[in-house]
């Protein structure tokens, strides 16, 4: 467990080198989060990163970052998905922080989910929350989740062309994936411009930070569409991350 220092609780350190400040009812519930994902964790094993500056930089900092634009209209409805959600981040941080956004979580780990929905449903949330467990090959041929979202977001899920496959066909017409990285390399760039041609995406912005405290460096990537994606993405389960767009010479391009 890491020493105590000035990011170790919910003090004004983090929210000043965030650049948002919750009100009191977010910060009672992002207090109630970690309480309950202690609680939970003990029973499924949902993450390592709990206590301290773990939980509040590398879980609830980390997760709300790449947002800095959606957090200046908090107020703005937004249809988001949060895919590979896993013990509940980024998608129940976002949820909390921005009151008028519905969220999508999905996992293909039940016992995952459950703890999810009920720890959403714990902070109140429900009414926003909708947890999904299934893989996201099947999510994104679902008539009721492709091509409905503002955000789709993925955080240390698989390989950028893997990702992209995953999120882009959730996408609505003006909406943004939001891939978070850590380490980004001209070749991590090269290769996802390769996979969003058949996707017919393109990328529309990088941004990268160092986390407070020494937690290390993060990107952010925003994908955009530039036509509706073809029908035959996401590809039969397995098949993204076994065969990565970008990497096959004979992808289709349509």
């Amino acid at each position: 467990m890491p020493e105590a220092n000035s990011f170790s609780d919910a003090g004004p350190d983090l929210w000043h080198c965030l650049g948002w400040q919750p009100n009191d009812t977010q910060l009672s519930q992002l207090k109630e989060l970690q309480s309950l994902l202690r609680h939970w964790n003990s029973r499924v094993n949902l993450t390592r990163l709990v206590e301290n500056e773990e939980f509040w930089i590398a879980q609830v900092f980390d997760s709300l970052w790449p947002l800095k634009h959606e957090l200046r209209a908090p107020d703005l409805p937004r249809r988001c998905i949060d895919v590979g959600t896993g013990g509940g981040f980024p998608g129940l941080a976002v949820a909390i922080a921005l009151p008028a956004t519905t969220l999508t979580l999905v996992d293909s780990v039940g016992r995952k989910t459950a703890a999810v929905e009920s720890m959403a449903n714990s902070l109140g949330l429900g009414a926003r929350v909708d947890v999904r467990t299934e893989r996201i090959e099947i999510t994104g041929q679902e008539r009721s989740c492709r091509g409905r979202f503002d955000l789709a977001m993925a955080r240390a899920v698989a390989t950028p062309p893997v990702v992209a496959e995953y999120l882009v066909p959730l996408l609505a017409h003006q909406g943004q994936a939001l891939l978070y990285r850590g380490h980004w390399s001209h070749d991590d760039e090269a290769n996802l411009k390769r996979a969003l041609v058949p996707l017919k995406a393109k990328l529309a912005d990088c941004k990268q930070i160092n986390l407070p405290a020494g937690r290390g460096l993060r990107t952010l990537v925003r994908i955009e569409p530039l036509a509706p994606c073809p029908k035959i993405y996401p590809r039969p389960v397995g098949l993204p991350s076994r065969l990565p767009l970008g990497d096959q010479a004979d992808d289709k391009r349509s």
